[in-house]
């Protein structure tokens, strides 16, 4: 499993208020980027998985909108997990 209790921690203490806050945008965003970055690998690997890639594209948008979000209530907690991320090029 590539996404332990453990590690699904030390994303929200990383990026979160708290190690058991998982429901700030941040922590949601930097739990969303992770799993993102694993599907991408899978997908890499096996090109014919529609069904990998549609949850792929599903889990982009949730990302997108959560990071709408934050550029509307706070657009400094948008730019520095942006920043934080590596999301923009």
């Amino acid at each position: 499993m590539y996404l332990t209790k453990e590690s699904k921690q030390e994303l929200f203490a990383k990026h979160g208020k708290g190690k058991n806050d998982t429901g700030t945008a941040e922590g949601q965003i930097a739990l969303f980027t992770h799993r993102i970055n694993h599907l991408t690998e899978h997908l890499k690997k096996n090109r014919k998985d529609y069904n990998t890639e549609r949850s792929l594209v599903k889990l982009v948008g949730k990302r997108r909108a959560l990071l709408d979000y934050l550029t509307k209530k706070d657009i400094l907690r948008y730019r520095a997990i942006v920043k934080e991320l590596g999301l923009r090029k």
